[in-house]
């Protein structure tokens, strides 16, 4: 595995546990909450929440393959 490919397994992973939590949130909100405007009102903010992890990861891996990998030291 290159350099590269070691450094983005910490996103990757992060961002998949993240996921992971709030897709098990949003079963649990289905599954209890039987009305729909009240499961989409609680579903609506895992989800977008869930969108921004992956962008912010998608951007982390651009800046790790473009060289970027300690982008605090900038600072």
């Amino acid at each position: 595995m290159s350099e590269h490919g070691k450094k983005m397994i910490a996103p990757i992973v992060v961002t998949a546990i993240v996921l992971l939590y709030y897709i098990f949130y949003f079963s649990i909100i289905v599954f209890f909450i039987r009305n729909i405007v009240v499961t989409l009102l609680f579903g609506i903010i895992p989800l977008a929440l869930g969108a921004v992890m992956i962008g912010v990861c998608i951007q982390r891996i651009k800046e790790i393959k473009g060289g970027e990998e300690d982008d605090l030291s900038k600072y």
